[in-house]
């Protein structure tokens, strides 16, 4: 590390690698009956479109995740749009999105 990213690092400049990456905050709502989280994911100062939609369905937990490649400034704005994408992949798809029964899939 250099002298000048041990400065930037003690002053709260930019931040580690960990720091940078990763998951933020989860938010929950229910649409159409079905559990829908916002998970944004963290890369730098921005935020990445991803989500995913649960159904219990005979005593089972099916989950299907979606990551989309655009980025938000804020994490409000991105948790917003999140929860209108899963509305329309909900919308679109109706009850195929969990016709195959599988735990686990990408929506």
């Amino acid at each position: 590390m250099s002298f000048f990213s041990k400065i930037a690092s003690i002053f709260g400049g930019s931040p580690s690698s960990n720091e940078s990456k990763g998951a933020a905050k989860e938010h929950m709502r229910e649409i159409a009956g079905l559990r829908v989280f916002a998970t944004p994911q963290r890369e730098g100062a921005q935020f990445r479109l991803a989500g995913r939609i649960e159904k219990d369905q005979d005593g089972a937990t099916l989950t299907r995740e979606f990551v989309r490649a655009d980025l938000f400034s804020t994490e409000d704005d991105v948790v917003e749009v999140t929860f209108r994408k899963a509305e329309q992949i909900i919308s679109q798809n109706g009850k195929a999105l969990f016709a195959d029964g599988a735990p686990t899939g990408r929506a």
